[in-house]
């Protein structure tokens, strides 16, 4: 599976994932770090077919899943 680790969540779970063998991503590993805007990490999620790990409840009002 593949996933992408918002800021509200530790690196060590991004680490723990890749270790268990999936394709993880957290916001660190991005060229803005956690400033990454929500727009973007739903964008880059969508594109890369990620899976938005998060604990930031303007996800649940802001994006559809699908």
């Amino acid at each position: 599976m593949k996933f992408l680790i918002d800021a509200q969540l530790p690196k060590r779970l991004a680490n723990d994932l890749t270790a268990a063998g999936h394709d993880t991503l957290h916001t660190l590993d991005l060229l803005l770090g956690n400033q990454t805007p929500d727009e973007e990490l739903a964008v880059l999620a969508a594109k890369d077919q990620r899976i938005l790990v998060t604990k930031d409840s303007d996800f649940v009002t802001s994006f559809h899943l699908k």
